[in-house]
């Protein structure tokens, strides 16, 4: 697999390529990822999977004219059929009067910072399949736990670097683990529900147990055998962790640039207003040590800084690569993201919800009759009116304490009410990507199947 220095030594010569070839700015990105995955069903392996990747993309412009390309195949050869290709098709499209490299000032200059993202750990197939087997083996000791989807662990390589044709080169490398179990419990006169648990990392050190994962999973299965239906009405709605980083997901998708560009989100208009209930705060961190979507650097080539995009319940910012930020006549953000084909879009890196005042007891103490929230199934979501209604599964709340398990039902409200009325527990945990704590949403309504 290339190293960082490699890959960006490799989009640094096809930069200076297009630039020789006509082209009157260009940048490049090149991945190179090495991963094995392995998996195991009942006590016996499954699968076994390698694979090695390498993406190069180019992108040229040709005044306000550009194309992006993309190729796995980088021999000399190769490159120089990519870059002819590319300024061929720049000098043949559309102008965009929004198109560009992102501003020279803004590029992060010196160097690149270090998030201790790469272990340096590779572990082997048999240490993987012995990983998968003892969070299986763990998951299928629950009492009452009847069958089981399988465990499963992988390791995962990537060296990433960035060159453009004004002054920009950098790279990195990260690695990541995971380990995962799924299994299910109930049969005969009670349907057969599943449950899973999983655990990622950058770095191997930082993994749960295999054991506990599979107990966790073995547990959460358990818990939902012999579902109810639930009586549809409006109730207050308890999300888990598990699922409650979704709904800043929601968030993110309607202050992207392009979308308020084109005016397509339930939340233009609201810059500098309040749309969460007082003490809110959803932080974007990039610089977190070993963060799972941590990086040094945007996919423009901008420095990344931490941001509130939410403080004390009032929006912040707009999340604006420089394509969106020119048309909107703002300054891009820093959170570009881009892959090997196509413009930058955006993207968030560590994202959190801050910790509430309440502890998760207190939350679920101030209910007599709701739902808690342990899965969403579908997507119902419209995020240029905000109206919200998804499938899910969870436990009903009585008297302040869970019951028994509940499925096929749906919650349903609209983005801007449920914002405005969300309270968050204590609870906050680092495990994922997007993390928030308990979220209790008060005014939603649940429908039963």
């Amino acid at each position: 697999m290339l190293t960082p220095e490699m890959a960006l030594a490799r989009a640094q010569d096809i930069v200076s390529r297009a630039r020789a070839a006509g082209a009157d700015a260009a940048d490049a990105v090149l991945g190179a990822s090495a991963s094995v995955d392995v998996s195991v069903r009942l006590g016996k392996l499954e699968d076994v999977g390698r694979s090695e990747e390498e993406e190069l993309g180019l992108r040229v412009f040709v005044g306000r004219r550009s194309a992006s390309v993309s190729t796995s195949d980088l021999s000399s050869d190769a490159m120089d059929i990519l870059v002819e290709r590319a300024v061929a098709m720049a000098r043949e499209a559309p102008e965009d009067r929004w198109a560009g490299l992102a501003p020279e000032n803004r590029l992060l200059k010196g160097d690149i910072p270090d998030l201790d993202l790469h272990d340096g750990d590779e572990p082997s197939p048999a240490s993987l399949k012995e990983a998968a087997l003892a969070a299986e083996d763990a998951a299928r000791a629950v009492a009452g736990v009847t069958n089981s989807e399988g465990g499963g662990a992988s390791a995962h390589r990537m060296s990433w670097a960035l060159a453009t044709s004004h002054g920009f080169a950098g790279a990195y490398r990260t690695t990541s683990h995971g380990i995962q179990a799924s299994v299910l419990a109930g049969g005969g006169e009670a349907a057969m529900v599943r449950d899973y648990a999983y655990h990622a990392a950058r770095h191997a050190s930082d993994l749960e147990s295999p054991e506990e994962i599979g107990r966790t999973a073995g547990e959460r299965a358990v818990a939902r055998v012999d579902p109810a239906k639930i009586a549809s009405g409006p109730m207050p709605v308890i999300f888990d962790p598990r699922v409650g980083s979704s709904l800043v997901g929601h968030l993110i998708s309607a202050i992207a640039g392009a979308a308020i560009a084109r005016g397509t989100s339930f939340l233009l208009g609201k810059l500098g207003q309040r749309v969460f209930a007082d003490g809110i705060t959803i932080t974007d961190d990039p610089h977190r040590p070993r963060g799972l979507r941590s990086r040094p650097f945007d996919g423009e080539g901008l420095g990344v800084a931490t941001t509130d995009l939410v403080r004390d319940g009032v929006l912040q910012t707009w999340l604006l690569e420089s394509a969106s930020a020119r048309q909107l006549g703002l300054e891009p953000t820093g959170h570009a993201v881009r892959g090997g084909s196509g413009a930058p879009g955006v993207g968030t890196s560590n994202t959190y919800l801050a910790p509430g005042k309440a502890s998760r007891d207190e939350l679920f103490a101030g209910i007599s009759r709701g739902v808690y929230v342990t899965e969403l199934i579908g997507m119902g979501v419209n995020t240029v009116t905000g109206d919200y209604s998804r499938g899910a599964a969870g436990f009903l709340i009585e008297n302040g304490e869970i019951a028994r398990p509940v499925d096929e039902f749906t919650i349903a409200g609209n983005l801007t009410d449920m914002f405005l009325n969300l309270t968050a527990a204590d609870d906050l945990e680092f495990r994922y990507a997007t993390n928030v704590p308990t979220l209790l949403i008060n005014g939603m309504t649940a429908a039963g199947g």
